[in-house]
């Protein structure tokens, strides 16, 4: 054997060979294990099932289970079209087999076995249809490749898809030994490396159509955007729904406000009151476009709001009772945490203020001349009281009767909500101020809501400010809740979902929002979504990688994935991008 000689003298002109890497090279995994049930490449598992029986009746999009089903799958299907000829010859002697069994038991008295009588009326049914040429026949071969990260996901995802199956009379094998067949088969190269085919005719084979996507569009209603999955319209009326309500979560830049400013728009041309109320002053463009009220909150504005401004009689039920409630509620936020004895001592007081303007629980009184009591007349009442609790309470009410809030929340109402577009802007309040604004809006709002019958939409903007209290979420609750009763449809709009989902009462109200909007997702947030909403992996990579203005459209119980469409007006009056808002503005 000639061994090489390390030392002897190259060639310098003798060309360096270097191995050519082709474009296989580079997509080629770095380690593929074919095991008995499963397929390893790199770090992910696969299992791969072909069917092998069908159900014996078919109706059109029965694999949508399958196809919808909540995990990501690899689905294929191959159709070989079969002469009519064969198929008829072989259908003729299969017919004269089950013919023949039959005779074969009738005349030994045996009990005729029903299933082969099933099968020969179906032979005979297809053999008609073939004959006048009806149907055609071809060859249907399905399979499903399962992907996981851990063999233990490959595993539970085996038993759901296997049960799914069963639900749909389908009987599915794993194919054992044959896994990377199975997987390359279900790869988008149209190779069937399996050939597990079963008979069907064409009315039969056309029920399998995969893409019968969900549509939500009606005769009537508001146009939300298109539906990707098929270009149609998403046309519906949101007071059709159990209830009117809806939720929107999408990263800052992601459209929300373009979203909802577009509905709201469009919800004005079908007689729909708009009450907005805007953290962020983005609503001023769209109110003054449309003629309406712009109430802008600050400490020197001279618009107030009475939160002890009640709704007068409302037929059925107590609402002196349901005003001190309320009430609490807002000055706890004003006045901090509350002990026991606190609360008891302020129940009290608030009862007696309202007594002094004659108000009791007498449905009569609550609607008089006189006027509702104001903060100051709470803090007098406190202070006349003489018990160290009551005291203690007026000293840190106080600040908002003389101190350098006053007047903010001691105030006669001298606003009116009769426009069919307003809007409260909080945006010039202290930060500290903007949640007891925000909810003392939102009672107000509530409290107008419920004196007068009429379709409303109440746009909350930047939620999680109010979801951050217990006291103000239990409220955002109640109203969603109970907003159906009143014709109004409640929107909830946030950014930051771990304020808004951090405990039960942000899923409750998904859970009283029959509309809910995901746009672009932050990463930080895509888990506590999918969680909540059950998104499928597509689902949390669509919402990851979308646009703007692009996310899932949920209604019910159908979701389309949706892009969100303004004409050049439109978008004109509800763009909040600041490039365009200044080019616009040096146009003028």
């Amino acid at each position: 054997m000639k061994l090489p000689n390390p030392f002897k003298k190259q060639n310098k002109n003798q060309p360096i060979v270097t191995p050519q890497l082709t474009l296989e090279d580079i997509l080629a995994p770095a380690e593929i294990e074919a095991d008995f049930n499963n397929l390893r490449i790199n770090n992910r598992y696969f299992r791969t099932y072909f069917v092998s029986n069908y159900p014996r009746f078919v109706e059109p999009n029965w694999l949508e289970p399958l196809v919808s089903f909540d995990h990501s799958l690899f689905i294929s299907m191959f159709i070989y079209p079969s002469q009519s000829a064969g198929v008829l010859d072989e259908l003729k002697r299969k017919i004269a087999e089950m013919e023949a069994t039959i005779q074969t038991d009738y005349e030994r008295n045996k009990a005729i076995d029903p299933v082969v009588e099933v099968a020969l009326e179906d032979a005979r049914s297809l053999q008609d249809q073939l004959v006048r040429g009806a149907e055609r026949f071809f060859d249907f071969a399905l399979y499903i490749t399962i992907p996981a990260t851990t063999l233990d996901e490959l595993h539970n995802t085996s038993k759901l898809i296997e049960s799914t199956l069963a639900s749909l009379s389908i009987s599915a094998q794993a194919t054992t030994l044959q896994m990377e067949d199975g997987f390359k088969s279900t790869l988008p190269q149209g190779a069937d490396l399996l050939n597990f085919t079963h008979n069907m005719d064409t009315t039969s084979l056309s029920t399998t159509f995969p893409f019968a996507s969900s549509e939500l569009t009606a005769n009537e209603g508001v146009m939300y955007g298109i539906n990707e999955h098929n270009d149609s319209l998403i046309l519906f009326d949101r007071f059709t729904m159990e209830n009117a309500n809806s939720v929107i979560f999408a990263k800052a830049g992601a459209g929300k406000s373009y979203f909802v400013k577009l509905e709201a728009l469009r919800s004005l041309m079908f007689g729909t009151e708009i009450i907005v109320i805007d953290p962020e002053q983005e609503y001023l463009p769209l109110c003054e476009a449309v003629g309406g009220d712009y109430i802008n909150f600050s400490p020197s504005s001279p618009v107030k709001i009475n939160p002890f401004d009640l709704a007068g009689e409302v037929p059925g039920e107590n609402e002196l009772g349901r005003k001190i409630l309320s009430l609490t509620v807002f000055l706890k936020l004003v006045l901090g945490q509350l002990s026991a004895g606190e609360a008891a001592m302020l129940d009290q007081a608030l009862k007696q203020t309202y007594a002094l303007k004659g108000i009791t629980d007498n449905p009569k009184t609550q609607s008089g001349t006189a006027g509702p009591p104001l903060m100051e007349d709470l803090y007098k009442v406190l202070t006349g009281m003489e018990e160290a609790p009551a005291l203690e309470l007026a000293v840190r009410l106080e600040r908002f009767i003389k101190g350098s809030l006053a007047g903010i929340f001691s105030a006669q109402s001298n606003i009116n909500i009769s426009n069919s577009f307003t809007v409260f802007s909080v945006r010039d309040l202290p930060d500290q101020l903007r949640p007891l604004a925000m909810h003392m809006v939102l009672d107000y709002v509530w409290t107008k809501v419920r004196s007068k019958l009429k379709k409303r939409i109440m746009i909350v903007d930047e939620a999680w400010y109010l979801m951050r209290n217990e006291d103000s979420a239990n409220f955002l609750v109640d109203m969603a809740k109970r907003s159906r009763k009143y014709y109004l449809g409640l929107t909830t709009i946030t950014q930051d979902v771990e304020d808004f989902l951090g405990g039960d009462r942000g899923k409750e109200i998904i859970s009283n929002s029959s509309i809910q909007v995901l746009l672009k997702q932050a990463p930080v947030s895509i888990d506590l979504l999918a969680q909540v909403f059950n998104l499928s992996e597509g689902e949390q990579r669509l919402l990851l990688s979308e646009g703007i203005g692009q996310g899932l459209f949920f209604a019910g119980s159908t979701h389309v994935a949706m892009r969100v469409v303004a004409s050049p007006e439109e978008h004109s009056l509800i763009t909040s991008n600041p490039q365009e808002i200044l080019a616009r503005q040096g146009d003028k």
